[in-house]
Formats: structure tokens, C-alpha cells, sequence
């Protein structure tokens, strides 16, 4: 166990567990366990990506075209900003600096979280506007690729709504998660005593953020030099 958990207070030390020490690395290793099978999930994803890309290559070098890199790039900056200020709000936490810090550094990250959020939506709306939803309603029609029909620009898309549609899930899911730690902190819940919940929280977090910076190069930048 790691120095800065060695303190884990006793108010905080649950009956199941025979100490303070075991707690802690049972939750670490719940969440490295949780994130482990978020790995598998995404991982599908990325393998059926990646076959049908091979099957379809001219169809996704298409679909990467209609996507607005400038609204990627500016995800990834935001995202590896909510990246540090989880990091300072965890590391507030281990070196008891204050509720008023902690909860500050979080706020940051909830609002850059949902920043991200908004990118998302600005971009669906316009693939919404440009009947690019993978349903009924959409339409395909780019003279740069005459040789690309209906269906397999479809394919496209689909991955691309079920791809950031889960990382949008799990954003949504991780701005919640912050929410219930500033909750906790204004209770007094965490200090440097104990902070496990905020360190697990972050882990999350990071592993959200890293999953994106996966999908923007899969499918914004890939296919950029056609």
C-alpha cells in the first residue's frame, strides 16, 4: 500500500474488512477490475472498427471527411485539462488542502466535463441537420467520393453515434460521480485521512478520458490524407 493511504482513518473502516489497509486496496482493485471489463467493451468496439474499416476503407475515409476536426481537437484539449484538475482535486485531498480547494478543482472538472458534453451535441446537431443519423432519414451523397453508396457510408456512422454516444454515456456518468464527491467533501466524508473515494473516482475519470483519446485519431484523423 502506498504511503499517502497509509492513513486511512478508522471512522471510515468498514466491519467486513480487517483493517484500514485491506479496505483500501479492495476498492482500488474493484475499480481496476471495473475498468478492466470497460476495456473489454470498448475494446470490442475498437476490433469491429477496425475490421470493417478494412472492408469498407473508402466508405470511413469518407465518413472521417465529414467529420469537423477543429471540434475533435478542441474534446482532447478539454479532456486532458479535466485530466489535471482531477488529478489536483485527488491531490488536494491527500494533502488536506482545504474542502474549499477540493471542491474547486472538482467544479473545474465537471465544467469541463460538460464542455465536452456540448462539443457533442454541436455535432450531432449538425449531423442531424445533414441527415447523417444512421436511421431512416439518412442520406449520403459527397461527389469527392462518387464510388462510396448508401450503405456502407451507413456503416460509418453507426460506429461513430455507438462509439462516442458510450464515451458520452460515460462521461455523463463520470460529471455524476464528481457530483456525489463535492457532496461527500461538504459532509467532511474526505480529507487526507481518507480519500479513497476520490482516488477511485479519478481513476475512472482518466480511464474516460483516455478512452477518447483513442476514438479521436479512430475517427476524426484517420484517412486525412486522402
Amino acid at each position: 500500500m502506498s504511503d499517502h493511504a497509509q492513513g486511512a482513518h478508522s471512522l471510515h473502516h468498514l466491519h467486513q474488512f480487517e483493517s484500514a489497509e485491506q479496505q483500501y486496496e479492495s476498492a482500488t482493485l474493484g475499480m481496476w477490475a471495473f475498468i478492466v471489463q470497460e476495456i473489454l467493451f470498448f475494446g470490442g468496439l475498437f476490433c469491429a472498427y477496425t475490421v470493417y474499416r478494412n472492408t469498407y476503407i473508402e466508405a470511413f475515409t469518407a465518413g472521417s471527411h465529414h467529420l469537423d476536426i477543429f471540434w475533435g481537437t478542441l474534446n482532447t484539449v478539454v479532456l486532458i485539462a479535466s485530466s489535471l484538475t482531477m488529478a489536483m482535486a485527488v491531490r488536494s485531498a491527500q494533502t488536506n488542502s482545504g474542502p474549499g480547494r477540493i471542491i474547486g478543482w472538482l467544479i473545474a472538472t465537471i465544467i469541463l466535463g460538460c464542455t465536452f458534453l456540448g462539443v457533442k451535441a454541436i455535432e450531432y446537431t449538425g449531423k442531424w441537420h445533414h441527415h447523417l443519423i444512421p436511421n431512416s432519414t439518412f442520406q449520403w451523397n459527397d461527389p469527392a467520393f462518387p464510388t462510396v453508396t448508401l450503405g456502407p457510408a451507413k456503416i460509418f456512422y453507426s460506429f461513430y453515434f455507438v462509439m462516442t454516444g458510450m464515451h458520452a454515456l460515460h462521461m455523463i456518468i463520470g460529471v455524476g460521480i464528481m457530483l456525489w464527491m463535492i457532496a461527500k467533501v461538504r459532509r467532511n466524508e474526505i480529507s487526507a485521512q481518507y480519500f479513497t473515494p476520490i482516488e477511485i473516482s479519478g481513476l475512472y475519470w482518466h480511464f474516460v478520458d483516455i478512452v477518447w483519446i483513442f476514438l479521436f485519431p479512430l475517427l476524426y484523423l484517420i484517412g486525412r490524407h486522402h
